[in-house]
């Protein structure tokens, strides 16, 4: 009934505790025209929520000797303009780094060369200086992929795939491929004046960089969830600290953001980490309590309604006070 009020084609949940998929189903359709229902395989594009997986990246080099959190970014990119200058890696984790998010007149349908598109983004003035705000931005993740590249001479895909993705046992998570043929793949849609229609055609370059780029189902998300208990990814308690820890502003203020993570506290002071996400006909979401080890998971391949209501709602059957913190 929620679907159809709000006109959602499909949507995938899971409740995982412990790393256990406790609950997981599929509601609605993953392709209208062809009426097929979402499953629990259903893959859906991560938007955002891929930002995690980046930040994990990034933090798995850090521990590798290989990034410095603190070190300016021009250390890496030495053609980098100099209002770049100040700008850290702990800044581009945070949003902290005053980059703007791409610019208005950015052509999604044109396919630029990682090259290009790097020198594209060095024309965008900052908001403000380093440390001074915060503000998200896509482009500043979108640098972290470049910056991957930089250290291992590798494309930031590959990486996740070579070191999260196939150690994990994510069989299907993968960077968004429009050409390859994918088992399972969910059809992306948007409301123009209340009728759905199907999602307007990105260029591959926006859909293959690092600041939200990814395949994924429910049980890739389960494994992942798991994973980040235990240090098979990170060895390093105060990495995991660092990721999860808010963000000193240079005032002094702490921001509630870590490295590709919001974070929120329950009423009974239990620690939430979450992450949300909108791209190309989709939104994402992912919610887990920290000490309670509980985490829900929501897809859905509607970017017009604000759904993370409804992966909030779902969590809150199962656990109340995060509904009320």
């Amino acid at each position: 009934m929620m679907l159809e009020k709000r006109k959602i084609p499909g949507i995938s949940l899971g409740l995982i505790r412990n790393g256990k998929i406790i609950h997981a189903r599929g509601y609605g359709y993953s392709n209208i025209e062809h009426r097929v229902p979402v499953k629990i395989e259903t893959i859906f594009q991560s938007a955002s929520v891929g930002k995690q997986f980046t930040s994990m990246a990034v933090m798995m080099l850090v521990e590798k000797g290989k990034i410095e959190l603190d070190k300016t970014i021009n250390y890496y990119f030495p053609d980098a303009p100099t209002t770049w200058n100040k700008i850290t890696v702990r800044h581009l984790l945070t949003h902290t780094s005053g980059m703007a998010d791409y610019l208005a007149d950015l052509d999604l349908r044109a396919d630029y060369t990682e090259e290009i598109f790097y020198k594209e983004t060095q024309r965008i003035p900052l908001v403000f200086q380093p440390g001074e705000g915060w503000n998200y931005s896509n482009l500043g993740y979108a640098i972290q992929g470049f910056l991957i590249r930089r250290v291992k001479g590798q494309y930031f895909g590959d990486f996740l795939k070579e070191n999260i993705f196939n150690p994990l046992g994510m069989t299907t998570a993968r960077v968004i491929s429009e050409a390859d043929i994918i088992p399972n793949r969910a059809a992306e849609y948007i409301l123009i004046d209340g009728e759905l229609k199907n999602q307007p055609w990105v260029s591959p370059t926006f859909n293959s960089m690092a600041d939200g780029s990814l395949y994924l189902t429910v049980y890739d998300m389960a494994k992942w969830n798991a994973a980040l208990y235990t240090n098979q990814l990170l060895k390093n308690q105060t990495s995991f600290d660092a990721m999860w820890g808010h963000v000193k502003l240079n005032n002094g203020t702490a921001y509630p953001y870590g490295f590709g993570w919001t974070l929120k506290e329950a009423q009974n002071r239990m620690r939430i980490v979450e992450h949300y996400g909108i791209w190309q006909g989709f939104q994402s979401m992912i919610i887990r309590v920290l000490e309670e080890k509980l985490t829900m998971v929501f897809f859905a391949n509607l970017n017009d309604q604000d759904v993370h209501e409804i992966a909030r709602l779902a969590l809150a059957l199962y656990y109340a006070p995060v509904n009320n913190r």
